[in-house]
């Protein structure tokens, strides 16, 4: 069964120490990925790497129950930097007769489970890709993220 230590430490280096708050990010300021829009009572500039993988157990993780390390790592990580859109992802995947709902339960954890973990991470890679590129379609002011966000959905 998947453990949160490794998976947060993958996340912690993709989102980084430093303090950003750049003003095409709708998170605003942020460290480690915790952003002051969404934890307004955090203090952002001095928020450590213990406070925030506190906050990613917590509020985030929730994939004790995923047999294979690789495949938590990379649904936690993603889930971080996109939401219940890593989710949705995720499940048009593994979900054969239930329709994505972009929330993870044991639906989903059960279709996880049941795939290969190769299999699934190349499908989902791709997926994840995909809908970056997507996003700087529609948006081409993203563009500047695109490259950050490719390497993250392929690592």
């Amino acid at each position: 069964m998947a453990l949160f230590e490794p998976a947060v430490d993958i996340t912690l280096e993709n989102e980084g120490s430093a303090l950003v708050d750049d003003p095409k990010d709708p998170g605003g300021l942020s460290r480690w990925g915790i952003s002051h829009r969404s934890y307004p009572t955090v203090d952002i500039r001095n928020l450590t790497r213990e406070d925030a993988a506190q906050i990613y157990r917590r509020d985030w993780w929730k994939y004790d129950g995923i047999i294979d390390q690789r495949v938590a790592n990379k649904i936690f990580d993603m889930t971080v930097n996109m939401g219940h859109a890593a989710i949705y992802l995720l499940q048009e995947i593994v979900l054969q007769i239930v329709r994505p709902d972009g929330i993870y339960g044991e639906v989903t954890e059960a279709g996880v489970n049941r795939f290969d973990p190769n299999a699934l991470l190349t499908a989902y890679k791709a997926k994840l890709a995909a809908h970056y590129e997507a996003i700087v379609a529609a948006n081409p002011a993203e563009a500047k993220f695109l490259a950050g966000w490719l390497r993250r959905a392929n690592q």
